[in-house]
């Protein structure tokens, strides 16, 4: 069997006087019609990225719904880990060939992992490209099979998709977090948008006292005195943890008493992940107030809660991104975030909230001086990027999201939404809107579209046809 993982316990009210209160209602609403509706999750690890703690929280919310949901991860050997690397970095179109071992690999893994699944379940969530191969070669059944994947796969190496994509055939839906982020020539017929979010009440993002974040940091050697800037990521070159590190020391020319934390996860998936956090040491040796700290070396949750909390600027300097997770929790901190323009990161900080979008060190250099310089403008950024957090990027959205696809997928009987609530979906990013509230509209002939963001309104506009055609929608 695959192996289980151990989840908590969780609940949908903890989420009261959190998360919009449409998005709970609708979360009830919706378990209804899936009540005992057996659902896996797969992925390659229990820790150390987005996917694992998303799925750490998803997990016991829908088995309290009423539904019955279990997390298992996939077996793999090193070699199998090293190609499934390769096959991510093609993914986001890295330059790179797989060679036939790597490939028989990939393969035998698949297989061995499908043998290794014998329940039953209504729907089977496969993560990312590791368990992919899972479906062709154990076979549909009754279930319906969703391949989530959380990276920008847009423009991807063609040998690396032409290898992946076969394995695709059968999935009944695929899912992305941004509509740009699919291949052209997917051979799944559905697809949905839906992005990632965060959990405000796991341990990372629970309110934490000042006193207690203080603490935390002083006991791991960060002083607090002085001006602290902050990444979050994995230790993989997506992220560029060298390129914030040559930011940190152009700033530092700036405001000579700055100090910079590189705080990442080492995980079971990504081997490539100790070649960068050797190089990032390297880099690092001689300056001591670059601090580099890992989940190998005690920093886990309350720790990167208190570096969200109390850094002055959050960085993520990502190259590639899919989403991003640690800009929204930076932001549902408060805390000002200097990040790259790419992926999902402009979706959560739309419209100019939260902080500076950037395209090379040099702009990132800026405009951590800029943000350390004006602290009032930085605070007010922060809390304009908490409040859209909100709206937007809370897990119950995600999960009503994911709930609404369940129910289409499920084709019993049609879905009829009580006339009193009713989901709305911004057409550009997917996203949950607040159709009694929001302001941001449009019509288009006899349909009338919502959206969270001016930006996303904006691109509507400037190509309607791509984004009715995909809802069905005709003029």
């Amino acid at each position: 069997m695959l192996k289980d993982v151990d989840v908590g316990e969780r609940s949908v009210e903890d989420y009261r006087g959190i998360a919009p209160e449409a998005i709970l209602e609708g979360l009830r609403r919706c378990a209804q019609d899936l009540q005992g509706a057996r659902v896996l999750h797969v992925n390659a690890t229990p820790y150390g990225g987005g996917v694992s703690e998303l799925l750490r929280s998803v997990v016991p919310l829908l088995n309290d719904l009423g539904l019955v949901a279990d997390w298992k991860i996939i077996h793999g050997d090193e070699s199998f880990f090293q190609v499934t690397k390769a096959i991510h970095n093609g993914l986001q179109g890295a330059e790179s060939s797989l060679v036939d071992s790597a490939l028989a690999a990939y393969r035998e893994n698949a297989e061995a992992n499908a043998r290794l699944l014998e329940e039953v379940y209504d729907f089977v969530f496969v993560h990312d490209p590791q368990p992919a191969g899972i479906l062709s070669f154990r076979g549909k059944g009754d279930s319906r099979w969703v391949w989530r994947c959380h990276i920008d796969t847009s423009n991807p190496n063609p040998d690396v998709w032409g290898f992946l994509r076969p394995y695709l055939n059968d999935y009944d839906a695929a899912v992305f977090t941004m509509r740009d982020f699919a291949p052209p020539d997917l051979p799944v017929r559905r697809v949905e948008i839906i992005p990632p979010a965060i959990d405000p009440v796991s341990p990372k993002n629970l309110p934490l006292p000042e006193s207690i974040a203080r603490q935390l940091l002083g006991w791991i050697g960060v002083r607090l005195d002085r001006p602290l800037v902050t990444q979050i990521s994995r230790f993989d070159p997506w992220k560029d943890p060298v390129g914030v590190i040559q930011a940190y020391r152009m700033a530092r020319r700036e405001i000579p008493a700055l100090q910079l934390a590189l705080v990442g996860s080492m995980a079971l998936d990504d081997p490539e992940g100790w070649e960068m956090y050797s190089k990032v040491l390297a880099e690092s040796e001689k300056d001591p107030s670059i601090h580099i700290f890992t989940n190998l070396t005690g920093v886990g949750n309350a720790e990167v809660n208190a570096f969200q909390q109390l850094s002055d600027v959050v960085v993520q300097k990502s190259l590639r991104e899919g989403f991003g997770l640690v800009v929204s929790e930076a932001l549902w901190k408060g805390t000002p975030v200097v990040a790259g323009h790419t992926g999902g990161i402009p979706l959560q900080m739309a419209d100019g909230v939260g902080g500076h979008l950037v395209k090379s060190v040099e702009e990132c250099a800026a405009s951590i001086v800029a943000l350390l310089r004006d602290p009032v403008w930085a605070g007010e950024l922060g809390t304009l990027g908490k409040e859209r957090v909100r709206q937007h990027f809370l897990l119950p959205r995600l999960l009503l999201n994911e709930l609404t696809l369940m129910l289409d997928l499920a084709e019993e009987r049609p879905i009829v939404h009580p006339p009193e609530w009713h989901v709305h979906r911004d057409p550009v990013c997917g996203m949950v809107v607040d159709g009694k509230t929001t302001a941001i509209r449009t019509t288009l002939g006899s349909n009338s579209f919502e959206f969270c963001c001016e930006d996303c309104r904006a691109r509507f506009l400037g190509d309607p046809d791509r984004y009715t055609c995909r809802r069905g929608i005709v003029q």
